[in-house]
């Protein structure tokens, strides 16, 4: 093979004269000419080896020593022709652009083709090679509600990736998270896809326009693990794949010109993500209309053999991802097999050559032929002034309040004498998942940040207390006293993640550290507790990439905040906003759960599906769903607070009818009722009323984060377009129906201030429909009767009105029985909360049972 390969080089000398004389007249060389024309051309003239060599990964492990390249081994390994992929993630930035270009360069001076490689970084909060600026973690994009800074935060990542070389990013993770035991849940922009799908739009737009191709992933439902480990399969229909999980990448894809996408380890009911033609092929490309190429998650195809246990071997293994549309292999090595594979006439050539076009397209749109060595970039530089200042205004956008007692927060710099300074993530910078640090000098920590800000005007008392990861409280006792000294203590607790092929010890969160338990880890809990019971005002500060289940801390703790991994500036930007520099205005995409057993929390679910008696209990008054407690989050999606306060008034919009084809705009005022400036998240959420198919009781379809100066109002424009407002039918087809719906806008899901409902299609609204008027009644007769619930049940103490005066006529007594005098035509009206509103006609009877359901109205 390596004597055939000097030969071509030889063959082909006259290409790499100088001047390239000959190769100018090369059609794929020929910049002025359509990009399908170049491909075809380079196409026709490749071999088989060539084409299989575009759709494989050279990695890090194959061609470096250490922080060196090899050019032997590069030589070797590669066969002396061009490969579509290179990495070299345990490389330093500055170790990445040498190497990089060397590559480069042995690729398009030294192969026959001379074809560009793409070199490949991770970015998903940064890039991930030593010097690089390190961003707040997806989870903390989420939480700004600002795709905006999504868009800068990558185009401003384009300059380190330019700096080291890179042409291709594993990014953005636009999964859709369900099960928070799950460690990538940091990774996420948040539990709801239409938010998911905004940011990973702003994030591809972001990349894309500085010169750099994104990647979206994981393709495939990957964000509901079973039991939350990581690569468990996912088990949902078709409605929940299509609007949960895929839902994303659609939009990004038909939105943006996203040239790649990566697939998923799991599988989805039976069938590994990364071997189906349905997903890869009928959705990805017959549905979606997705041109560009796919690339496994790193050793998915060999996964088919070793862990889904589908293939026999590797060349089914081959078989199986290649043929379900699965184009570039990374981290196994099962493509080369192909060859065999279409010589003995198993695989036809043409659809290798339909891989090979996708990824020579991307090379030929990215610029690479013109500009392999990224010159157009060379003036970029790592770590910038400008990259610094973003990671900080991102950090301080993405803090949630979730809880101020008696306002406590902000903190007094001034007047405060003494601060204790607590917990594992006090003195610890917490970077998440896919960075190249956990060092303390690569960022600030909020010891540090406060100190800073404080300048000495305070006594800062540090005690560290325990660690994430033992149950060894030994170091509870001088946490304590530090409490009991200062006027009010700070607790930093939480989590910890890896850095990628780097540090993977004590993780608690990440990729592959997954947790069976949401109560915070190893004796966190008892030194919260401990410390407040000193009697010292507690601010609790969550530094984490998940939510953890902290009922007690709710209950007991008078301030508590979640700092999302914020990055390098993470520090600075928590005493700022501790202290009052900065108002808090991040709002959670995920929900908090009350415990592990209260999962799943996400905010849209089915009606059935958060209880039916509404009767919630405790252990002082057990009750029903659960009987122990209620279903309901912790904290809902979308909650937040900060320090001032909003009115939301004078909900209208365009119109009160629309066709199949309009978009509802909606106006909504936001009044700031408080003393000082501060930003609100208003969110648009919408029900449909009454649906052919069971829909969620309610589904974000657009934000808008507003600044607000203290006692002024604000118009805030949101919309919704009606052909967004579709179900899934029986037949898997995509329908809106004619009807009602209610437009809700709040605070949170869970904090709804306005509503109104609009019809649409050919539907006359019973809104906008005078009322029955009520038969008069001609005499008063004695009626009485039983009220049950559907259970059969009595239920005591419900009121009963008259509907045509409003008045409340009495109440059942204690075993469910009631008897009163009414008209003789009188509508009743049953009411209790935790049930349905009854109405019933009276028409003569003297009897009337009835069976109220258990709901709200």
């Amino acid at each position: 093979m390596i004597k055939r390969n000097r030969l071509k080089l030889l063959l082909s000398g006259f290409l790499l004269l100088p001047g390239m004389i000959f190769a100018q007249q090369l059609s794929y060389r020929q910049s002025s000419l359509p990009i399908s024309e170049r491909v075809d051309d380079l196409l026709g003239r490749m071999t088989l080896e060539e084409k299989i060599a575009q759709i494989r990964h050279i990695h890090s492990w194959n061609v470096f020593n250490g922080q060196d390249l090899d050019m032997e081994k590069l030589g070797k390994f590669t066969g002396g022709v061009s490969w579509g992929f290179v990495e070299g993630f345990p490389l330093t930035g500055v170790n990445c652009k040498k190497n990089m270009q060397l590559i480069q360069k042995f690729m398009v001076e030294n192969t026959r083709l001379g074809i560009p490689v793409f070199t490949v970084a991770e970015s998903l909060h940064g890039s991930v090679h030593e010097g690089s600026t390190i961003y707040p973690q997806n989870i903390a994009m989420g939480s700004t509600f600002r795709p905006e800074l999504a868009y800068r935060k990558a185009a401003m990542i384009t300059k380190d990736l330019h700096a080291q070389g890179m042409h291709q990013v594993l990014a953005p993770c636009i999964d859709v998270v369900r099960d928070l035991r799950w460690g990538r849940v940091e990774e996420s922009f948040g539990e709801d896809p239409v938010l998911c799908g905004l940011f990973g739009i702003a994030e591809v737009k972001g990349y894309m326009d500085n010169g750099i191709s994104p990647m979206l992933k994981h393709y495939g439902p990957h964000g509901n693990p079973l039991s939350g480990l990581n690569l468990a399969s996912v088990e949902c229909g078709l409605r929940d794949l299509h609007e949960v999980y895929l839902k994303p990448f659609e939009m990004v894809i038909r939105n943006t010109p996203v040239l790649a996408v990566m697939s998923t380890y799991n599988s989805w009911n039976h069938v590994p993500n990364s071997a189906s033609h349905y997903l890869l092929t009928e959705v990805l490309r017959g549905q979606f209309g997705f041109k560009g190429y796919v690339y496994s998650d790193w050793g998915a195809i060999e996964m088919l053999k070793t862990l889904h246990r589908v293939a026999h071997n590797s060349e089914e293994a081959a078989m199986q991802a290649f043929t379900a549309g699965l184009d570039v292999e990374a981290s196994s090595n099962c493509y080369p097999l192909l060859a065999g594979l279409i010589q003995k006439g198993k695989l036809d050539e043409e659809v290798l050559n339909e891989s090979v076009r996708r990824v020579l397209y991307a090379k030929f749109k990215m610029g690479l032929f013109e500009d392999p060595y990224g010159e157009q970039y060379s003036h970029s530089e790592m770590h910038g002034a400008e990259s610094i200042r973003l990671s900080k205004e991102i950090a301080d956008e993405s803090v949630v309040l979730l809880k101020n007692e008696n306002g406590l927060l902000p903190l007094n710099a001034d007047k405060l004498k003494s601060v204790a300074v607590i917990g594992p993530n006090a003195d610890q910078v917490q970077f998440g998942d896919y960075t190249w640090s956990r060092n303390n000098k690569d960022g600030v920590t909020p010891l540090e940040g406060i100190r800073r800000l404080l300048g000495g005007k305070a006594t800062v008392r540090y005690a560290k207390g325990c660690d994430l990861v033992s149950l060894n409280a030994g170091g509870i006792k001088e946490a304590v006293e530090a409490a009991r000294k200062s006027e009010v203590a700070i607790l930093f607790c939480g989590s910890a993640s890896a850095a990628l092929a780097r540090d993977y010890k004590s993780s608690t969160c990440g990729e592959g550290f997954d947790l069976n338990d949401l109560n915070l880890t190893g004796v966190q809990g008892q030194l919260i507790k401990e410390v407040y019971e000193t009697g010292t005002p507690v601010v609790l500060v969550l530094v984490t990439g998940k939510p953890f289940a902290i009922s007690w801390e709710k209950k007991h703790i008078p301030a508590i905040l979640t700092q999302w991994y914020a990055g390098e500036q993470a520090g600075n930007s928590i005493a700022d906003i501790l202290f009052g520099s900065i108002s808090p205005s991040g709002r959670l995409t995920f929900s908090y759960p009350q415990t592990t057993g209260h999962l799943p929390v996400y905010y849209n679910y089915l009606p059935s599906d958060k209880g039916f008696y509404k009767n919630p209990g405790s252990y002082e008054s057990p009750g029903r769903d659960y009987v122990f407690s209620s279903p309901d989050a912790l904290w809902a999606f979308g909650h937040g607070l900060t320090y001032t306060s909003f009115v939301y008034k004078n909900l209208r919009t365009d119109k009160e009818h629309y066709g199949l084809n309009d978009t509802i705009y909606i106006d909504v005022d936001i009044k700031n009722t408080g003393k000082r400036e501060g930003k609100e998240v208003v969110q648009l959420y919408v029900n449909d009323k009454v649906s052919t198919v069971v829909t969620p009781v309610k589904q974000l379809r657009d934000f808008k984060k507003v600044d607000v100066e203290a006692g002024k109002t604000e118009t805030v424009k949101l919309k919704v377009a009606v052909n967004d407002l579709y179900i899934v039918n029986a037949g898997n087809k995509r329908v809106v129906e004619p009807g009602e719906f209610e437009l809700q806008v709040g605070a949170a899901s869970d904090n709804i201030l306005q509503s109104k409902v609009v019809s649409v299609g050919e539907f006359v609204s019973t809104a906008l429909v005078e009322e029955q008027k009520i038969l008069k009644s001609s005499k008063t007769i004695s009626v009485h009767g039983e009220v049950r619930d559907v259970q059969a049940t009595l239920i005591g103490k419900v009121n009963i009105y008259a509907k045509s005066t409003g008045e409340l006529l009495g109440k059942s007594d204690d075993r469910g029985c009631y008897r009163m005098d009414v008209g003789n035509k009188e509508v009743l009206i049953f009411s209790k909360k935790g049930y349905q509103n009854l109405e019933v006609p009276v028409d003569n009877q003297e009897v009337v049972n009835v069976r109220m359901n258990y709901g709200d109205n």
